[in-house]
């Protein structure tokens, strides 16, 4: 049997928590029972914000409105050699990480995970964040209200993991 350090770190570095928080004559349990009824009160509260993004993203996608947008930058796309296929998964990535993996599952699916489709569809999900996702639940969760600068901060770094991917399979992959 071969044991994994990584099937007990998780385990341990709870051990060392209780146990230093034992020593320093915290009450350990009731505290992370206090911890849990913090999480459960949080998660409760964030559920309108994920259940509107969640809503909107499947009309978004049900009305047929991302396709029609497809359609009328696709000369455009066409200029920056970007497949139109992919459009899709990079305008649904910033707003919901589950809408755009569901994306790149069709993708990989219908086109193959080897094919130039499959790998870009993968390397944009790794390299693109969730970013209004991130924003509204951890600014809603605290309680911000203005989160101008770190929406534009987020988008550009999404659209810079955009760029950076097709760059990355193109020159890896070719076309």
């Amino acid at each position: 049997m071969i044991v994994q350090i990584s099937n007990w770190i998780i385990p341990l570095l709870l051990l060392t928590v209780f146990l230093h928080g034992t020593y320093k004559r915290v009450p350990t349990y009731e505290t992370f029972v206090e911890g849990g009824k913090e999480g459960v009160k949080m998660a409760v509260s964030l559920l309108p914000f994920l259940l509107g993004m969640i809503v909107s993203i499947s009309i978004f996608r049900a009305s047929g409105a991302l396709d029609a947008f497809v359609n009328v930058i696709d000369p455009l796309l066409a200029i920056f050699n970007v497949p139109p296929e992919i459009v899709p998964q990079a305008l649904t990535r910033p707003i919901s990480g589950t809408a755009s993996l569901s994306i790149a599952t069709d993708l990989i699916r219908s086109e193959g995970p080897d094919s130039f489709i499959g790998r870009l569809a993968s390397t944009m999900q790794g390299s693109t964040d969730t970013t209004l996702y991130v924003l509204t639940v951890y600014f809603g969760a605290v309680g911000i209200k203005r989160m101008g600068d770190a929406l534009k901060v987020g988008l550009l770094a999404d659209l810079i993991g955009i760029i950076a991917s097709l760059i990355v399979c193109y020159l890896l992959f070719g076309s």
